[in-house]
């Protein structure tokens, strides 16, 4: 039998003997798709609906024989002599599937991992010589070709920190070997890519510091703080840290290569030179230096001296005792007590449910609190300091949000003329998105002011909430999707750049509508998949609430309705105590309207479902449904101006379709007028929840 050998560390490939051996041909994409999609699954069987739910979105009549096509087409080319009805032997049929039964060493990605677990335990040249040999297979980013593809998320992810734990013990290796310039250049290059890589920035200094180049080495450990404190928000860990001030102190163990006992540490005082204030005091003992191998292991215990001050505080304890500090010190009544709860309700906003709401309620308080001071200055603070990221174009709370406008307002106009441009852009800024959804002109205004004053005053955080207001009020007429998608875009960059991370998930949730009005679902779930990353890696549980309910509309827009329909319902569960009312009353019955209409079903419309601000929209497709055509008219002609916020489109398609169904030609007139601008895109997929279907099929209509 002719030995076949697979790579999927890059593009998906096979080859006759070995991988450099002759490349067989493995025709189209879909039949490299089944293969990868095999290797995948290790052995195992990969049951035929799974291989056609992962082969199309939108599965076509017939799928299942395109795959068995696929699959004899496959074994053809890995097992050209087997014999005309003889069983197969490599891709074989076990059950309701296929399982590809190729040997361990036959695949590229299962002999990397075969090689880094054996590296693990070998001598340093030995390993150097295992590592560089492992590191040489790969061709590109592993399933390169299916990099969208969902069967592949995961293995991809795994292999590719596989890939970056390889690279980073080949630096260990070399410096094992005394080898430290050989390090250098691949971690360089490594970081660059990998900012995030803790180990990486420790093995750079310490080669550097074996080349005699300890200014280079602080250098380097100053930009790790840097570049994880501005873009993850973290602190350096305690082995960057001990490092630093093993540096300073040029501690012997530096020079010594691994697992080599260490001599006795330094003096006390010497580690309060580290990376800040985190390292213990002058008579705090230190704790020594890691060795290498007890990487993994926990530190033992090291019995207290006189004089030692208590451990740490957790979190919980570190909190509490702040918090009763902070009532002992700062007087009730003051404006540094103010300005500080003001904050406090900020980073309370993001944590969602009860707390989003109950950080609106001291919002409004806090603000006119400030009021009261008659100090301007004091009272733009405390407004600006609330640039909290929205997402939802409709007010949770619309009379503390035109509470919040017009004390805005009057302290806009009350701020002394001078340096104040930060404070007037925060509170256009707030003006731009506590407006947003009304037709005045004054909310486009503030934001045209607000970003105009942060693009001059050139700060990103500024910029960002400006750019925020801008969203909001980037729904004045329909068709606008390409322009929010470029704030998305913006946002994104600029919060990378700064390390603003709850920006960074506000300019992804807002391309991943844009990308779902545009029909472009590749791209919308790109954002889904990173916004949800960011979410859980933060401790942002709203995010989450957005994404799933992007997953419902996904399902309807491809054609699932039954599926959507669950999808709906779960989401809207998940939404429940959320803490977003504007959101959340009258969405599920909505989306299920949107749902039945896209599909062809009958409305079929609850008169008795709590449709909130929804309802007038709602109404003719109940009158219709009960056989009351006349009162049905009179509201479709009573229906008002839509409110410029996600839901215009589809605001706008539900007037046509029930302007289509009693045959009203002024209210269709009126709604082509309307959609006109929005053709090329998807009804109310620019929302990110719900859908009626292409637009210009009520064009057509």
């Amino acid at each position: 039998m002719v030995r076949v050998v697979f790579g999927v560390l890059g593009p998906t490939v096979a080859a006759v003997g070995t991988a450099d051996g002759d490349a067989l041909a493995l025709k189209g994409p879909r039949h490299r798709a089944v293969l990868a999609r095999l290797i995948v699954a290790r052995r195992r069987v990969v049951p035929v609906a799974r291989l056609v739910e992962d082969l199309w979105e939108d599965p076509p009549p017939g799928a299942v024989g395109a795959v068995q096509t696929f699959v004899a087409a496959l074994r053809r080319v890995l097992e050209p002599e087997r014999p005309p009805r003889a069983p197969a032997r490599l891709l074989v049929t076990d059950g309701p599937g296929y399982a590809l039964r190729t040997e361990p060493d036959t695949v590229d990605a299962w002999r990397f991992e075969t090689a880094l677990a054996t590296a693990a335990d070998l001598p340093a040249q030995q390993a150097l010589a295992t590592l560089e040999e492992a590191l040489g297979w790969w061709r590109g980013p592993a399933y390169a070709e299916f990099a969208d593809e969902d069967w592949s998320r995961g293995e991809r992810a795994r292999l590719a920190e596989l890939r970056l734990q390889a690279v980073e013990r080949r630096a260990e290796a070399h410096l094992a070997l005394g080898r430290p310039a050989d390090a250098v250049p691949d971690l360089d290059a490594h970081l660059t890519e990998h900012p995030w890589r803790e180990d990486a920035w420790r093995l750079l200094a310490l080669a550097l510091y074996r080349q005699h180049r300890q200014g280079d080495a602080l250098a380097v450990l100053r930009r790790a703080r840097e570049v994880l404190t501005n873009q993850l928000g973290l602190d350096p860990g305690p082995r960057l840290r001990h490092l630093q001030s093993d540096i300073l102190t040029q501690t012997p163990t530096l020079d010594l290569p691994p697992d080599t006992p260490a001599p006795p540490h330094p003096p006390r005082g010497a580690r309060n030179r580290a990376l800040g204030s985190n390292e213990p005091a002058p008579n705090t003992p230190a704790h020594p230096h890691p060795p290498r191998g007890a990487r993994n292991r926990a530190p033992s215990p090291i019995p207290p001296e006189p004089n030692t001050p208590p451990p740490p505080a957790t979190p919980a304890d570190l909190w509490t005792r702040a918090a009763k500090t902070y009532n002992r010190t700062v007087a009730k009544g003051t404006r540094a007590r103010l300005e500080s709860t003001v904050g406090l309700i900020r980073n309370l906003a993001v944590t969602g449910g009860e707390g989003l709401a109950e950080a609106r309620h001291h919002r409004t308080a806090a603000i006119t609190a400030a009021e009261e001071f008659a100090d301007p200055e004091l009272t733009a603070r405390v407004i600006g300091a609330y640039d909290v990221p929205a997402i939802w174009t409709r007010a949770d709370d619309p009379p503390a949000a035109e509470h919040i406008v017009a004390v805005a307002e009057r302290t806009l106009a009350a701020l002394p003329t001078g340096p104040h441009d930060t404070a007037r852009c925060r509170l256009l800024a707030t003006i731009a998105l506590e407006t947003r959804g009304a037709t005045g002109p004054r909310g486009p205004e503030a934001a045209r002011e607000a970003e105009t004053l942060a693009r001059r005053l050139d700060d990103p955080a500024l910029l960002a909430f400006a750019l925020n207001g801008r969203f909001m009020q980037s729904f004045t007429r329909a068709g606008l999707a390409p322009q929010r998608d470029a704030i998305g875009a913006e946002l994104v960059e600029l919060a990378v750049r700064h390390g603003l991370v709850t920006y960074e998930v506000l300019g992804h949730l807002i391309r991943l509508q844009a990308r779902a009005a545009l029909a472009d679902f590749a791209a919308a779930d790109t954002h889904a998949a990173t916004a949800d990353r960011l979410a859980e890696r933060h401790e942002l549980p709203l995010v989450g609430v957005f994404t799933e309910w992007y997953g419902a509309l996904r399902l309807s827009a491809t054609g699932e309705p039954a599926r959507a329909e669950t999808a709906c319902r779960a989401a809207a569960a998940r939404l429940d105590g959320a803490g977003m009312p504007g959101l959340e009353r009258g969405l599920l019955p909505l989306a299920l309207l949107c749902l039945r209409l896209t599909h062809g079903f009958p409305p079929d419309p609850d008169p008795r479902a709590d449709w909130g601000p929804h309802r007038p929209w709602a109404e003719p497709f109940t009158l219709i449904a009960e056989g009351r055509h006349t009162e049905a008219r009179t509201a479709l002609h009573a229906l008002p101006e839509p409110p410029h916020d996600l839901l215009y489109e589809a605001y706008c398609a539900l007037e046509a379709e029930a302007a289509l169904r009693l045959d009203d030609r002024t209210v269709l007139e009126r709604a082509r007028t309307r959609l006109r601008p929005a053709a090329a895109e998807l009804a109310g997929a620019g929302s990110g929840l719900l859908t009626l279907g292409p637009v210009e099929r009520y064009l057509a209509d």
